[in-house]
């Protein structure tokens, strides 16, 4: 017996990318934690030696976590970025995006308008130009280690949605 598929089944991703974060943020922000459960111990007894411990430790290690969550997909019919869904019918144009290319396009050409997620430890990056008359945005930046992928990624899906 099969049963029906689910109202929210997954599209199977054409490129997938987890931005996560680099083993030397671990290894930082478990020190800074360390370093500040030091300071308010300070040699004392009972509670103030080893709650701040307990509590700072797993929360500098909740935040390296938290900052490489996000994912970066292109599926079927859309350009997925966390929670942010980009249909591909709108997509007019993507540019791979070298560390130089990414500073012109948030530092001097940056659009107020523009959809940017940018993670600073990642020096790539895609520029998504949009074409949606109904949409302010006029483009898509978003951080990726291989930027050149995601773009060929992102152009082929396009244009199978247009042939379909």
């Amino acid at each position: 017996m099969t049963s029906a598929p689910s109202a929210r089944t997954a599209e199977p991703a054409a490129y997938a990318e987890r931005l996560r974060t680099p083993w030397w943020m671990w290894l930082t922000a478990i020190a800074l934690g360390g370093l500040l459960s030091a300071e308010i111990w300070m040699g004392y007894d009972g509670l103030r030696a080893w709650v701040p411990f307990v509590v700072l430790m797993p929360l500098s290690a909740l935040l390296p976590w938290w900052l490489g969550r996000l994912r970066v997909a292109v599926t079927a019919t859309e350009f997925q970025v966390d929670d942010a869904r980009l249909p591909l019918g709108v997509v007019a144009d993507v540019v791979a995006l070298d560390a130089d290319g990414r500073r012109e396009v948030l530092g001097v050409g940056s659009h107020p308008l523009a959809f940017v997620v940018q993670r600073p430890w990642i020096k790539g990056a895609v520029q998504v130009v949009l074409d949606d008359p109904t949409d302010p945005t006029p483009f898509w930046v978003v951080s990726t280690r291989r930027p050149v992928e995601l773009a060929t990624a992102l152009l082929a899906a396009r244009r199978a949605q247009g042939s379909a």
